[in-house]
This record gives structure tokens, C-alpha cells and sequence, in this order.
């Protein structure tokens, strides 16, 4: 399996090609869990109560991808 930085790495330079299962590892590396799951929309939370939505298709879209970027400081 691959680090979390080189994820993070992947989503800066390729952000169309994101499965949910990286998104997944990057966003609990860096203080989220999944809150909730209904059908393909997973909900994320941190500490400070932060949401993030994401559509878990594979791939994911790049407008997530970013989003998720954003979030954790890495854009």
C-alpha cells in the first residue's frame, strides 16, 4: 500500500485518478472519519466539526479531489 504523502502527492498531479479508498486513507491520516453513508455520498468529520461530502464513485471527480486538498492545507 502506498503512504499517505504519496497519495497526497498523486492527488496534486493527478487528480482524476483518485479511487474512494485513497481519499479514504488521506482524510482519516489527516483527522477526519466518516461520519455517514447514504448510497454513494460519504460524510466526513473532524474535531472541530468540519464536513465534507464527498460523491464515492471510482474515480472520483476532481472537484473532490481538490475539496479534499483544501482541507487537509496541501493545496
Amino acid at each position: 500500500m502506498a503512504s499517505v504523502e504519496k497519495i497526497v502527492e498523486k492527488m496534486k498531479n493527478q487528480p482524476n485518478g483518485i479511487t474512494p479508498h485513497e481519499a479514504d486513507r488521506v482524510l482519516t491520516a489527516h483527522g477526519y472519519r466518516l461520519d455517514r453513508q447514504r448510497s454513494s455520498h460519504c460524510q466526513y468529520i473532524n474535531q472541530r466539526g468540519d464536513v465534507l461530502t464527498v460523491v464515492a464513485k471510482n474515480p472520483l471527480k476532481k472537484v473532490y479531489v481538490t475539496a479534499i486538498l483544501e482541507r487537509i492545507g496541501e493545496n
